[in-house]
């Protein structure tokens, strides 16, 4: 793991009754460490948990779900294991079906052990189903899970031909060609074309290739694997939009295997055997649709697995979605335009264990609700604000499942589509929300300040009844050309502030006149203060001031370590592109000296303590993270908290698997 050994989740009760799970699980955990209470994490930090034993939320791990749909316990219904490779939820998790039902609610996830990167499960029909990571079967799973690779195949004769290595790698068995064996179908990826960042011209086209994903067949020779190379479909390469997640069934019901494949996006590629069982040939493929719309999952990075979940004789798909939900689309069994109808993703149900709100959260503590209880307002990467009510106050609150804030009766969701993130129109669905929540206007409401994947600092107005449309927050940048990050290629308006992306807007009334100043990241990545003045009724912000300076260090780089600028300026991030902005920043007077700290993701949350104050300079000391536990992969977002009201404020933290973190003092 990537994370201190330390940091383990202990197995959740096991209901009475399932022997086969008792003596399953026992044997498991025979072989590994032992597992701390799950709601406890060492170096002091703490997962919030919902506190609300009879509520339900979202069946979710961290950051990516590579869904292994089977009866894992032996009591005749589905079940599910997801695997999850991220930070810090890292981990292959049981979710037991104690219900029976097709669309049951989930137990809570028991740890099994670490992640397996990369695992697929296949329902071959031949035997249990067949578990694999690239180049090997896992024998034994239920018992041995990984410990029993099973050489398949060499992977480097397969990569060999990719011009770069690939980032999804993923290997099925079906008896492609119907003789009673089992072969192999090989998903990979390629992104040789596609690079990765800063490739737009100047009208917004990408000028790098597209993701690539193509699906090789090794077919089962008297027991020796033998390189076919890649399928075809209407006479050409299988060709899908990166990450292919192959899926052979008959998924029409007319006797032969068809192909069902995913993308890194978020639609689903049908391809009909037009052959015969012992011959398959695949016709064009076509993206899954039913009477509605091109079926579509709500994130991208999806990985459908082909299973007759609810045993109704047509062959449906569990599909993990990169927030670590997992969703079932049913095959209806009918036909719509040709190919089999599925329908629209649903999303599983659990039992309400831990809090979490998507992936890459980034709260903020606020009395949303005027109820004298700290709510949270929240983004993350899926580019949704949502508002989760504290329910029950106190120093360990009950919590609402997070509700998605919309305008006219339309969730609000930021997204890049093709042009929108620096790193090409792969990340088309992420939008990477991160936020302030303050009276922008002074109409005695609390508004929301925003920044995301565009770089483009929006409001979302707060009138007591109803939220407005996003609006721009507005600069009045004088007989000054709008500055903006040099590798964007569109350019603000007259009076936009467009800065690095993914950095937190604070919206803060920093030299005390009652009008809402900024400060964050401006277009160099220096930490910069926008004072805010008032015109025609409306607040307007001055171009940045940067007067932040560190005391030891002042350049905050890419991977958390300081470093000094040269000139004193508070630099958080000197990195461009892809790399640039990225800090979720929030200020607050930490140790109770009279004057704000910053608080910084790194890590976990690093501390930059204000030692010297007046209105042209500010420094700060960085302190450090505070603890050596690794909550981020990507990133953390930092707010604070004082949930037990005794006038210190405890850290609270978004972590990138969506769940929330808190730091008591």
């Amino acid at each position: 793991m990537d994370m201190p050994t330390t940091f383990y989740l202990m197995l959740s009760p096991i209901p009475t009754g399932k022997i086969f799970l008792i003596f399953g699980l026992l044997l498991i955990a025979s072989c590994q460490e032992p597992q701390p209470k799950a709601t406890e994490i060492t170096s002091e930090f703490s997962r919030v948990n919902y506190n609300r034993p009879d509520a339900t939320a979202y069946l979710g791990v961290g950051l990516w779900a590579w869904p292994l749909p089977m009866d894992y316990d032996g009591d005749g219904d589905m079940d599910l294991l997801v695997s999850c490779p991220d930070k810090p939820f890292n981990g292959l998790y049981f979710f037991e079906n104690t219900s029976g039902e097709a669309f049951p609610v989930f137990a809570p996830p028991v740890r099994l052990g670490d992640a397996i990167p990369k695992v697929q499960i296949s329902h071959t029909g031949l035997g249990d189903p067949k578990v694999t990571i690239p180049g090997a079967l896992l024998q034994d799973f239920r018992a041995s899970l990984d410990s029993k690779p099973e050489a398949l195949f060499p992977i480097d004769e397969l990569t060999k031909d990719l011009g770069k290595s690939p980032r999804f790698n993923q290997w099925k068995m079906a008896d492609y060609e119907g003789d009673g064996d089992l072969d192999i179908l090989v998903g990979m990826d390629d992104w040789s074309d596609y690079g990765w960042d800063n490739a737009f011209d100047s009208t917004g086209n990408w000028v790098n290739g597209p993701l690539h994903g193509y699906v090789y067949l090794l077919e089962n020779i008297e027991g020796e694997y033998h390189n076919r190379g890649r399928l075809q479909a209407g006479g050409e390469e299988i060709d899908v939009y990166g990450a292919p997640s192959p899926n052979l069934a008959d998924f029409d019901g007319d006797g032969d295997l068809d192909l069902i494949c995913g993308e890194f996006l978020d639609r689903i590629t049908y391809f009909e055997n037009v052959g015969t069982r012992e011959q398959p040939i695949f016709s064009k493929g076509v993206f899954l649709e039913n009477q509605d719309a091109v079926i579509k999952m709500d994130l991208e990075m999806i990985i459908p697995v082909a299973i007759d979940w609810d045993q109704d004789g047509h062959v449906d798909l569990i599909v993990g979605d990169e927030d670590g939900r997992v969703a079932w689309v049913r095959n209806t069994g009918e036909q719509y335009n040709g190919i089999p109808e599925f329908t629209a993703p649903r999303y599983f149900r659990q039992e309400a264990d831990h809090l979490k709100f998507g992936a890459l959260v980034t709260p903020v503590s606020v009395d949303w609700d005027r109820d004298g209880d700290e709510d949270l307002i929240a983004g993350n990467s899926a580019g949704y604000i949502a508002f989760i009510e504290n329910l029950s106050g106190g120093p360990d609150p009950s919590w609402a499942e997070p509700e998605l804030l919309e305008v006219n009766g339309e969730a609000i969701r930021i997204q890049a589509g093709d042009k929108g993130s620096i790193q090409g129109p792969a990340e088309a669905k992420w939008g990477y929300t991160t936020l302030s929540v303050a009276d922008w206007n002074g109409d005695g409401h609390q508004d929301i300040i925003f920044n995301s994947i565009w770089g483009k600092v929006e409001w979302i107005q707060n009138t007591g009844e109803e939220l407005k449309a996003p609006q721009p927050v507005k600069v009045d940048w004088g007989n000054q050309t709008p500055p903006y990050p040099a590798w964007n290629w569109w350019k603000p308006a007259a009076d936009e502030l467009v800065t690095q992306w993914r950095t937190t807007p604070f919206a803060i009334d920093w030299n005390e006149d009652g009008i809402m100043d900024l400060i964050m990241l401006d277009q160099e990545g220096y930490l910069a203060y926008y004072q805010g003045d008032t015109k025609a009724g409306e607040t307007i912000l001055q171009p940045g001031q940067r007067i932040f300076y560190g005391e030891n260090g002042a350049t905050f780089n890419n991977k958390n370590e300081v470093q000094d600028s040269g000139n004193g300026l508070l630099r958080l991030n000197a990195s461009e592109a892809g790399s640039s902005g990225r800090r979720k920043i929030s200020f607050v007077d930490w140790d109770n000296d009279g004057d704000l700290d910053l608080l910084v993701n790194s890590l976990n949350v690093s501390l930059f303590e204000n030692i010297s104050q007046s209105p042209d300079k500010v420094v700060f000391e960085h302190k450090g993270p505070f603890t050596e536990l690794m909550l981020a992969g990507h990133t953390t977002s930092p707010t604070f908290v004082d949930w037990d009201k005794d006038g210190i404020w405890e850290l609270l933290v978004g972590a990138e698997d969506g769940h929330f973190y808190y730091l008591p003092r």
